[in-house]
């Protein structure tokens, strides 16, 4: 996977919040089972990221159901949208 170097992701059942490296910033992902992925900051200036922070602004508001930032699509389509962000 081509994305596989600025991301990575673990299941988001396991409690990681100490691999998260500087500079990055873990999500959770997904329509039904969400997974955790480690992003960098830099996503967070993006507009096609930004669209991805509006539509969980809409769905969940300042609550987060996974205790982090949830956002909610599929991951394929999430994967998709981070491989064309540099």
């Amino acid at each position: 996977m081509a994305v596989g170097k600025k991301l990575r992701r673990s299941f988001s059942t396991e409690k990681r919040s100490n691999d998260v490296p500087k500079g990055h910033l873990a999500v959770y992902v997904g329509e039904n089972e969400k997974k955790r992925f480690v992003i960098p900051l830099s996503y967070l200036n993006h507009p096609l990221f930004q669209e991805l922070l509006f539509r969980a602004e809409e769905e969940f508001g300042f609550h987060h159901p996974m205790g982090g930032l949830t956002i909610p699509c599929s991951q394929d389509l999430f994967v998709e949208i981070t491989s064309r962000l540099k």
